[in-house]
């Protein structure tokens, strides 16, 4: 039997209450992705990546795709605190 738990959304007050891990993947000479992951911590959820989630890249360098990942991560917390998605 599989117990199913019901887990409130709890917006966030300020930037430390999300995780944003940013790093880069290598796809093909010279094209690099960024990877990035954004967590709010106070209820867990993740807010990025989401189906339909844009690609980030390519860009030539590693340097670029990782800085790309985490203006995007900053831009997806400024967002969320602005108006919380519950």
């Amino acid at each position: 039997m599989s117990k199913i738990a019901f887990i409130p959304s709890v917006p966030a007050t300020s930037e430390d209450d999300f995780e944003i891990s940013a790093t880069s993947k290598l796809a093909g000479y010279r094209r690099f992705f960024g990877v990035l992951k954004v967590v709010r911590t106070t209820d867990g959820r993740v807010l990025f990546p989401f189906d339909g989630a844009p690609e980030l890249g390519p860009y030539a360098t590693k340097l670029e795709a990782v800085a790309a990942a985490q203006v995007y991560g900053e831009h997806i917390v400024i967002s969320d605190l602005a108006r919380p998605e519950l």
